[in-house]
C-alpha cells in the first residue's frame, strides 16, 4: 500500500499530463488495436500484413491480443510463447525478479538461472501478468457526465463516471478495469483485464549476455545484446488467476505465439504489440524549453550524483552490487534517457518545428470569429501555465529526484499514516496492527537490498544540492537548521541522523514496530527531516502547481481538438498510456548522419570485436565465446553468421520493453528492448528517417536457451516454424495443452 501511494504521490508531482496526438505517415503510430480495421488495416496490408483485423484483435475468437501479456502493471511487455503459458520479456524487464532471487551464494545476475524443470521455477510476489479481454469506446457516457457537471464540476463527473463504468464492467467476473482518457479529455475507452497473480521466473541469461554493453551501449546501434528472459504464468486449477500455490498449473493461453527461424530481411514487414507507456508527440514549445532549460539538466545531475554514490559502493563489495544491481539500472536508463532528449531536441530543431505548428494553428484560428471564441485561449493558457509551472520546476524535481532518491525517506513516507494513528492509540488499536502487518512485511524487502552506508551518503549530497539549487525562498526549514546548527556539515548532520534514527537498520525499525511510539516517530531525524521537506514542497509549490495544470489540461483539450478540427481528414492516433497499441513498419537500416551507414542487423562476430575482459559491461562468457569461435549455432545460424540484433522503423516508447516483434503472419521473429541515441527525442516528435527500434533476434535468443545453456526443453515447448513458406499452426483454444 505504501508503495502505490508513493508512486501516486510521484507520478502527481513530477509529471503533466500527456499531452497530444500526433498524425504521421502509415510507419508513425501507436494505434489502439480495436480500431486497426478502419484506421489502418489497408496500409497494414500493402506492407506485407497476412493476419486479418479479426486475428489481430478479437473479442470472440482467439487472437493476437490473447498472446500479448503487460507485465507489472505496465512497466514492460511479453508475449506467450507455449500452451504452457511460457513468457518471453527483455532481461531488464526481470532484472528486479532475478536480482531479488541473487545473492552471493546464488549470483544469478552474474551466472544466469534456468529452470531444468517446473518445480525449479522461481515466485515472484507482486509481479502480475495482465491479458486485455477486451476495451469498448465509452466517450459519449462519460462527456455527457462531463458537460452536465459544468466546467467546475467536470473532473469530479469524470473521475464518478470512470468509476461506475469500471465497477460495471467487473460485476460477477475476476477481471480488473480501467478506463484511460485520450486527446487529453476529448474521448474515454474503457480496458478490461484478466490479471494473473502468479509469474515465475524461469530463466535468464548472464548480465554478460543479457546487458552486454551495458550503459556504454544503451540507446545505441549497432548492439550485440541478448536482452531477455523467460516467465511463465501459473493459474488455478480452472485455468483462473489464482493466488501463489504449490497446486497452481501452467496458463493455458487462448493463443501463443509461433516462432519463426526465418529470420529478416531489409524491408521486410514488422509489427509488435505491446503496452507503450508514455509519449508527448504534441507536447507544445512551452514545456519543450521547461525540459530542455530546467528539468531534463536538473534531473541528469541528480541522477549523475546517485549513480557515483551508488557505483563506488558497488565496486568494492558483491553484496552491494547485488543490493543495487537492479536499483542502479533503473537510475541510469533514464539518467542516459534525459541527456539523449536534450540532444536530440536541439539537434533535431524540435522546438522550432513546434513553433511552426503552433503559428499555423493560430492563424486558422484568426480566420473565424467562431474558432477564436472556441480556441481563442488554448495557447495563451497552455504558455501561462507553463510560465506558473516553471517558477517551482527545481523544486519540484529535486523532491522527487534528489529527496525521495534517499532510501530511507521513502520509507519514512510510508511512516505518516502510522503518525496519525498513533495520536489515539486506543481508538486506533485495530488499525495500528494491520499498518504494524503491513510495514514489517515490506521492511523485509527493504532491508534485504539496503546498504544504510550508500543511503548516508546520498541523503548528505542529495540535501547539498536541494541547498544549492532549489530557491532559496522554496526551501524546507530543516537547510537553515543544518546550516546554523551543523555549520553547513552535510556529511556531520547525516551521520547524526543515522545514528540515531529507527529507520537505518532493520532491528531498530522492527523494535520500533513492536512498540509503536508517537515520541519516538517525531523525533526520529530522517522521518521529521523527510516529512519537513515534504510539507514544505505542499505549502509552497503544490497549491500553484495544481491550479497551473488545471489551466494546462483545458488549454490542451482545447489544442487537441482544434488541431484535430483543423486537419479533419488526417488519422491521429493517441499517446501512449500504458494501454495495448500496435505499430507497424519494416525492417530498415539507416544513415545516422553524413557518409555514415547503419546496418539493419549485427551478428555474433560483433560480440568478440567488442570484448574487453577488464570491463564488466563487454565480458564475453567463455562459453558463448567458444560457442561463437567454432561457429556452432545449430539450425539457428544461416551461412555461418547468427544474427543477434535487427533494427526496424517500429514506433514505440518505455513500456514497449519485451514486445513481441511479429512478421506478417503474426509469428515471433524478435523481442523489441531499445530504441536509438539519433532519435532519442522520438516521445516528443518522431523522425520517420531516423527513428528505430532495435530488437534482439529471436534465433539468438533461442540459441542462448538451447546451445548455450542447455535448456532446450524451453524450445520444445515453442511452436517452431522453420521457413514462412509453411503455414502458421492454428491458435491454441482455451484449456489446450
Amino acid at each position: 500500500m505504501k508503495k502505490n501511494l508513493f508512486l501516486f504521490f510521484l507520478l502527481f508531482t513530477v509529471f503533466p499530463a500527456k499531452k497530444v496526438f500526433a498524425f504521421t505517415p502509415p510507419d508513425e503510430g501507436m494505434w489502439l488495436p480495436m480500431l486497426v480495421q478502419r484506421l489502418n488495416y489497408t496500409d497494414m496490408q500493402k506492407e506485407g500484413l497476412q493476419l486479418t483485423a479479426e486475428e489481430i484483435y478479437s473479442i470472440n475468437h482467439a487472437s493476437l491480443k490473447d498472446a500479448i501479456v503487460m507485465l507489472g502493471g505496465g512497466f514492460c511487455s511479453s508475449e506467450i510463447v507455449s500452451p504452457e503459458g511460457l513468457l518471453l520479456t527483455n532481461h531488464h524487464c526481470g532484472y528486479d525478479a532475478i536480482q531479488s532471487h541473487s545473492s552471493v551464494e546464488h549470483d544469478y545476475l552474474n551466472d544466469g538461472f534456468w529452470a531444468m524443470k517446473k518445480s525449479d521455477e522461481l515466485p515472484n510476489p507482486g509481479l502480475t501478468a495482465s491479458i486485455l479481454v477486451r476495451m469498448e469506446d465509452v466517450t459519449q457516457r462519460v462527456l455527457k457526465a462531463a458537460e452536465a457537471a459544468g466546467k467546475d464540476g467536470r473532473a469530479a463527473a469524470i473521475a464518478k463516471e470512470e468509476d461506475a463504468i469500471q465497477n460495471e464492467a467487473i460485476e460477477g467476473t475476476d477481471y480488473d478495469a480501467v478506463v484511460k482518457s485520450f486527446f487529453d479529455g476529448n474521448e474515454f475507452y474503457l480496458f478490461v483485464y484478466e490479471t494473473f497473480r502468479d509469474v515465475r521466473l524461469v530463466g535468464a541469461p548472464p548480465s554478460s549476455i543479457g546487458k552486454f554493453g551495458g550503459d556504454t551501449d544503451n540507446w545505441m546501434w549497432p548492439r550485440q545484446t541478448g536482452d531477455f528472459s523467460m516467465f511463465r504464468i501459473y493459474a488455478g486449477k480452472d485455468n483462473k488467476p489464482a493466488d501463489f500455490s504449490k497446486d497452481n498449473k501452467p496458463y493455458a493461453p487462448k493463443h501463443f505465439l509461433p516462432v519463426s527461424l526465418k529470420g529478416v530481411e531489409e524491408g521486410d514487414f514488422a509489427m509488435i504489440m505491446g503496452f507503450p507507456g508514455s509519449t508527448d508527440r504534441y507536447l507544445t514549445s512551452f514545456g519543450i524549453e521547461e525540459a530542455l532549460d530546467i528539468t531534463n539538466p536538473t534531473r541528469v545531475a541528480i541522477r549523475d550524483k546517485r549513480l557515483e554514490i551508488m557505483r563506488e559502493a558497488m565496486n568494492s563489495s558483491d553484496k552491494t552490487r547485488i543490493q543495487y544491481a537492479s536499483k542502479y539500472a533503473s537510475v541510469s536508463n533514464y539518467w542516459k534517457y534525459f541527456i539523449g532528449q536534450s540532444e536530440g531536441l536541439k539537434n533535431l530543431n524540435v522546438l522550432a518545428k513546434k513553433q511552426k505548428t503552433e503559428n499555423d494553428f493560430s492563424q486558422w484560428i484568426k480566420s473565424s470569429p467562431e474558432r477564436s471564441k472556441k480556441y481563442g485561449n488554448a495557447l495563451a493558457d497552455i504558455k501561462d501555465a507553463y510560465k506558473t509551472l516553471d517558477n517551482t520546476a527545481l523544486h519540484n524535481v529535486y523532491l522527487n529526484e534528489a529527496v525521495f532518491g534517499i532510501e530511507a525517506y521513502g520509507q519514512a513516507y510510508g511512516l505518516a499514516a502510522m503518525e496519525q494513528l498513533l495520536g489515539d492509540t486506543e481508538a486506533n488499536k485495530e488499525q495500528i496492527a494491520q499498518t504494524v502487518a503491513a510495514l514489517k512485511e515490506e521492511a523485509t524487502n527493504f532491508f534485504k537490498d539496503y546498504d544504510a552506508a550508500v543511503d548516508q551518503k546520498t541523503l548528505s549530497n542529495m540535501l547539498q544540492m536541494y541547498a544549492a539549487n532549489v530557491p532559496a525562498d522554496q526551501q524546507a526549514d530543516l537547510i537553515a537548521v543544518i546550516k546554523k546548527k551543523y555549520k553547513g556539515n552535510f556529511d556531520a548532520y547525516a551521520a547524526k541522523a543515522f545514528a540515531q534514527s529507527i529507520l537505518a537498520n532493520e532491528a531498530r525499525f522492527n523494535s520500533f514496530l513492536d512498540n509503536p511510539s508517537l515520541k519516538v516517530l517525531q523525533s526520529d531525524m530522517i522521518y521529521t527531516g523527510m516529512m519537513d521537506l515534504l510539507n514544505n514542497y505542499r505549502q509552497k509549490a503544490s497549491p500553484t502547481r495544481r491550479d497551473a495544470f488545471g489551466k494546462l489540461e483545458e488549454g490542451n483539450r482545447l489544442f487537441i481538438a482544434g488541431l484535430r478540427e483543423m486537419n479533419p481528414d488526417k488519422k491521429y492516433y493517441p499517446n501512449a498510456n500504458s494501454t495495448p497499441r500496435i505499430t507497424y513498419g519494416k525492417v530498415m537500416s539507416y544513415e545516422p548522419r553524413d557518409g555514415v551507414m547503419y546496418k539493419y542487423y549485427t551478428t555474433t562476430k560483433g560480440i568478440l570485436e567488442k570484448e574487453d575482459p577488464n570491463n564488466d559491461e563487454f565480458i564475453v562468457p567463455a562459453r558463448l565465446k567458444e560457442l561463437i569461435e567454432k561457429k556452432d549455432y545449430g539450425r539457428y545460424g544461416k551461412d555461418g553468421e547468427l544474427v543477434v540484433n535487427f533494427i526496424s522503423n517500429l514506433d514505440i516508447t518505455g513500456g514497449n520493453s519485451g514486445s513481441a516483434v511479429v512478421n506478417g503472419k503474426g509469428e515471433l521473429i524478435g523481442i523489441a528492448f531499445d530504441g536509438n541515441w539519433e532519435a532519442m527525442s522520438g516521445d516528443i516528435a518522431f523522425e520517420p528517417e531516423l527513428q528505430r527500434c532495435i530488437s534482439v533476434d529471436i534465433r539468438y535468443v533461442l540459441f542462448i536457451i538451447d546451445k548455450f545453456a542447455g535448456a532446450k526443453h524451453l524450445v520444445d515447448e515453442m511452436t517452431i516454424v522453420q521457413t514462412q513458406e509453411k503455414p502458421a499452426p492454428k491458435p491454441a483454444t482455451q484449456g489446450s495443452k
